[in-house]
């Protein structure tokens, strides 16, 4: 799967810019600020329907317009072009598939993979459990839409009961618990089958993470994920054995108002060499793992989802030493179409291009080529 251009309207600093890229490397060079960023944000936005690193639309939107506009161009065994429309003033934003509009972006998720990397990966490592599931969840959601299914009706169930519970918080009655235990019952019945998922993905990823770390980094170190879950035998959990956990913990749940069992809960413990990376691990270390779990990501999903995932790299290499950048750069030829933000050329030596790579600057959301 390859982009070959987008073309962005009243997108942060780019009130009007056609781009168009290599099937190989694209490097996006410009000082901070500038807007290069803008253009693997906009990139992710046509993959996910959303924003990587801004909390709401209407943050995206320029200074003194009402909308913003982005449309790209997508070649696989045939031509599609997407285009995101967001309105300011309506608060609505409108997704459309060769002119046809998807309403939902759970059918947009999974159908262009994409794989980004930035310096804010050092929460998925150095982060909380939040974080950790968020990737995982991420990594799965474009792999199978089941999962994001079962991942949005738990996160829904999810609410609900946090509700109810915050009631009978303040008051028991019987009518209150006995909803209660049909949102348990529903809450297990989701809960159950991400726990299954998970726990099949971690043991089908795990291989991915130990060839990345081999391949990009040469080391002889053993990396892992392991997964901590309420049930962490490898035995398969069943919907009544996470009642049975619920009901355990209800006079608990009620007195704290929350809800206290379920893979909300879970963590995802990264090792190398059988020690904890975050409580041990190196800072080099640290960058490692993030970086091999990006690259393990794109060949998950390339494999999965049956297409060579689009891979953005967000001022990674400025995080990086030169040994790490240059085993990056090197592994960056085998995947495909990838795009870099680098804030000048010339302190990055190190890098490996060839004469299908192409170098985009970007100066106050205007574009040119070198």
């Amino acid at each position: 799967m390859i982009l070959s251009s987008i073309h962005l309207k009243n997108f942060r600093r780019h009130r009007d810019s056609y781009i168009t890229f290599s099937d190989e490397l694209n490097y996006i060079v410009g000082g901070n600020g500038q807007g290069k960023t803008s253009i693997l944000d906009s990139i992710y936005y046509l993959c996910t329907t959303k924003s990587y690193n801004s909390k709401t639309d209407g943050e995206v939107v320029s200074f003194n317009q009402n909308d913003f506009e982005i449309t790209g161009s997508f070649k696989d065994l045939t031509q599609e072009e997407i285009r995101i429309y967001y309105s300011l003033e309506e608060n609505k934003k409108h997704y459309f598939q060769n002119s046809k509009q998807i309403f939902r972006s759970a059918d947009v998720i999974g159908k262009h993979p994409v794989v980004i990397l930035t310096p804010n990966d050092h929460a998925i490592s150095q982060g909380s459990p939040a974080d950790r599931r968020r990737f995982v969840d991420s990594v799965i959601s474009q792999a199978s839409s089941l999962y994001l299914k079962n991942l949005l009706d738990y996160n829904k169930t999810l609410r609900q009961r946090a509700s109810l519970l915050s009631q009978l918080k303040e008051a028991k009655n019987k009518n209150s618990l006995e909803q209660l235990d049909a949102w348990s019952e529903k809450l297990a019945a989701a809960g159950v089958d991400i726990i299954n998922h998970r726990k099949r993905f971690i043991n089908e990823f795990n291989p991915y993470v130990t060839n990345a770390y081999k391949k990009i980094m040469k080391e002889e170190e053993n990396p892992e994920i392991i997964y901590q879950t309420i049930n962490n035998a490898r035995t398969e959990l069943n919907a009544n054995s996470f009642l049975g956990l619920l009901e355990e913990c209800r006079e608990e749940e009620i007195k704290r108002g929350s809800n206290l069992v379920g893979p909300h809960r879970d963590e995802f413990v990264f090792e190398i060499n059988n020690i904890n990376l975050k409580t041990f691990g190196s800072q080099g270390q640290q960058k490692t793992f993030q970086v091999v779990l990006r690259f393990a990501q794109f060949f998950y999903l390339k494999e999965k989802c049956g297409k060579t995932p689009i891979f953005l790299l967000d001022d990674v290499f400025g995080e990086l030493d030169a040994f790490r950048s240059g085993k990056i750069s090197s592994s960056l030829k085998n995947l495909g179409q990838a795009f870099i933000t680098l804030t000048d050329m010339a302190n990055f030596s190190f890098l490996e291009r060839s004469r299908c790579d192409k170098v985009i600057h970007i100066n106050k959301g205007c574009v040119s080529y070198a």
